[in-house]
């Protein structure tokens, strides 16, 4: 299946001054799939220790400045030769090995060989690494399939998805069929999700009961994580991961804490959602004063909406046949944390940062993005009355806040109305962050002073 990452791992091996490249994200999205596939066809020569499934592995690094040391120790382990500039060693679940960690900075300075790193719970530190290798390492964040790569998987040609980039682009509505035809599949995206495991077995079988199962398998492997991983406060995180589904359905989808034990109080749980969001398996979407650039500014930490990491892990933890509702289309007003979900999981992958405005005199907007230095909001609706939107609108019309425009994924198909723009939900996939400026260099001129 075609990953967008794979780009990005071009990149860094065609780069001159070449670190090692960590690749993270939670379990199960498909890191060490990407990473082997990589070597295979980038590298002469591949080795590979997984310190989980080889926890003898970690002796290779018994003196870790000490980089021949490191080198004959693993060619003897692995019984693998290494050739210098044409082989990659890749350290996968490195959290397992500190040692290994702190060892990337010798072995990177030493340069013959490229090192590729992986791990599920690198934000999450439950064991101690001495010295961590600050600058040796190049990170790219890795999640879930998103929504084109999951159309790729299905066999949609990148002509149609570019036909759609355009329609986005010039705001032109999308031919009734590929409309029609490409809402179908983002219903399926809902169920199903971007775990790979889970869209392979829908592109092999389209049974949703097979696709539901390793669903609820992948929840439970993150139960374990949370027994095994976390060094306190096991229950606290438990409580919160089991009731995100049930506090998205309420109606302000709110995390209230008071749901989970009457007498709790953030000071004393905001460890647990962080240990969540560090493990990558749960999104925060932080509630904001004011609609103004920067938006982390206007943060209150206190107010949050907390999303699955993965929208058909979402669906597999949700009470009913919620799946058979998605599929004939009844996504009304009680599917909108469903659907509020997929898009937490759209925007953070596309590099944005959740929030969301929730004030009396005004009501709520689902999302707030900031683009650049321009803020948009952002509305999600469900059902067939998405132009009824009072709180977008109570916002749109604050002059103090100046907002140029707002969008409103719906079921519709593209249509502007003023500065509202009307977007079917699977355009979501095309608002992405701006990128920051690459080798801006500046000229430094001090002949003002005379020297």
């Amino acid at each position: 299946m075609e990953r967008k990452i794979w780009g990005s791992m071009i990149k860094w091996k065609q780069s001159m001054d070449k670190k090692a490249l960590m690749v993270t994200g939670a379990r199960q999205i498909g890191k060490t799939y990407i990473i082997r596939q990589f070597a295979r066809e980038q590298y002469e020569n591949f080795v590979e220790i997984n310190f989980v499934e080889d926890g003898n592995a970690a002796g290779i690094f018994s003196e870790v400045s000490n980089v021949n040391a490191i080198i004959t120790n693993l060619t003897a382990y692995t019984k693998q030769t290494l050739v210098p500039g044409k082989t990659l060693v890749f350290f996968d679940e490195i959290q397992e090995c500190p040692a290994a960690r702190t060892a990337i900075k010798f072995l990177v300075e030493d340069g013959r060989f490229d090192y590729a790193e992986s791990g599920s719970l690198l934000g999450v530190s439950y064991k101690e690494v001495k010295s961590y290798p600050v600058g040796f390492e190049e990170t790219i964040h890795m999640f879930p399939m998103d929504f084109e790569e999951f159309l790729y998987a299905n066999g949609i040609k990148k002509e149609t998805v570019e036909y759609l980039r355009n329609c986005f682009k010039e705001q032109r509505q999308v031919s009734d069929s590929v409309h029609r035809t490409i809402s179908q599949l983002f219903r399926y995206y809902v169920i199903t999700g971007g775990m790979p495991a889970a869209v392979q077995c829908f592109i092999d079988t389209h049974d949703i009961s097979r696709v539901e199962k390793i669903q609820k398998d992948i929840l439970e492997l993150y139960r374990q994580d949370i027994t095994r991983y976390s060094r306190e406060d096991k229950a606290k995180i438990r409580d919160i991961f089991d009731r995100i589904p049930s506090e998205l359905s309420e109606k302000n989808k709110r995390f209230i804490l008071a749901n989970v034990k009457k007498t709790a109080r953030m000071e004393r749980y905001e460890s647990a959602f962080l240990w969540l969001c560090d493990a990558g398996v749960a999104l925060p979407c932080y509630n904001i004063t004011e609609p103004k650039a920067p938006l982390i500014l206007n943060e209150k930490r206190n107010l949050m909406k907390l999303y699955l990491a993965d929208t058909g892990l979402l669906c597999a933890a949700s009470f009913g046949n919620i799946q058979f509702e998605i599929l004939q289309n009844h996504m009304d007003v009680n599917m909108g944390g469903i659907l509020e979900n997929v898009f937490a999981q759209m925007f953070t992958a596309n590099g944005f940062g959740l929030h969301y405005f929730d004030r009396k005199n005004k009501g709520e907007v689902d999302f707030v993005l900031q683009k650049g230095q321009t803020v948009i909001p952002v509305e999600i609706k469900s059902g067939s009355s998405y132009r009824s939107h009072s709180a977008l609108d109570a916002l749109m019309n604050v002059s103090d806040w100046n907002l140029k425009k707002a969008y409103v994924f719906c079921q519709g198909n593209i249509e502007q109305k003023g500065r509202i723009l009307y977007l079917p939900w699977y355009m979501a996939m095309f608002l992405q962050q701006e990128k920051l400026i690459e080798n801006l260099i500046v000229d430094v001129d001090l002949s003002g002073l005379g020297y």
